[in-house]
C-alpha cells in the first residue's frame, strides 16, 4: 500500500484554451494500481506570469470523456495554485490533466488501499 505522493508531472497535454468540444491532448498523471482504489487530492501550480486554464479528469481510459471531466476550462492565476481534494477513484481509473500552455505542473497525494 502506497502513501505520499502517488504521482507528479509536468502537464504537457494541451488545447486551445476557452475551446467548448475542441481537441484536447490530456496526459494520464496516475493511474489506479490492479486491485486498489485511492484516496487523493490534485495539486496543480501555474509558473508562469500569467492566467492558464487547466483540465482534471478520473477516467477508465486516457482520453477522458466529457463526463469524465471534473474540472474544465478552470482558470489558475499567474503563480497561483489549484488543488482538488478529497476524491475516490478505483481500480483502472487514470487520473488525467491538461493545460492551455506549458508551465503548469501536477501532484497526485493519497493513499492506496488494497481491495482484497
Amino acid at each position: 500500500m502506497a502513501s505520499g505522493r502517488l504521482g507528479s508531472g509536468a502537464v504537457t497535454g494541451s488545447y486551445t484554451s476557452g475551446s467548448p468540444g475542441g481537441s484536447t491532448s490530456w496526459n494520464t498523471i496516475y493511474p489506479v494500481p490492479t486491485n486498489t482504489y485511492s484516496v487523493f487530492n490534485v495539486s496543480f501550480t501555474n509558473t508562469n506570469a500569467t492566467s492558464v486554464q487547466i483540465k482534471l479528469a478520473v477516467a477508465s481510459t486516457a482520453t477522458p470523456a466529457t463526463n469524465e471531466q471534473l474540472e474544465y476550462n478552470t482558470t489558475i492565476v499567474g503563480y497561483g495554485v489549484f488543488e482538488r481534494t478529497g476524491l475516490v477513484a478505483d481500480t483502472g481509473k487514470q487520473i488525467c490533466v491538461s493545460a492551455s500552455t506549458s508551465g503548469v505542473y501536477a501532484n497526485v497525494y493519497g493513499i492506496e488501499t488494497s481491495t482484497q
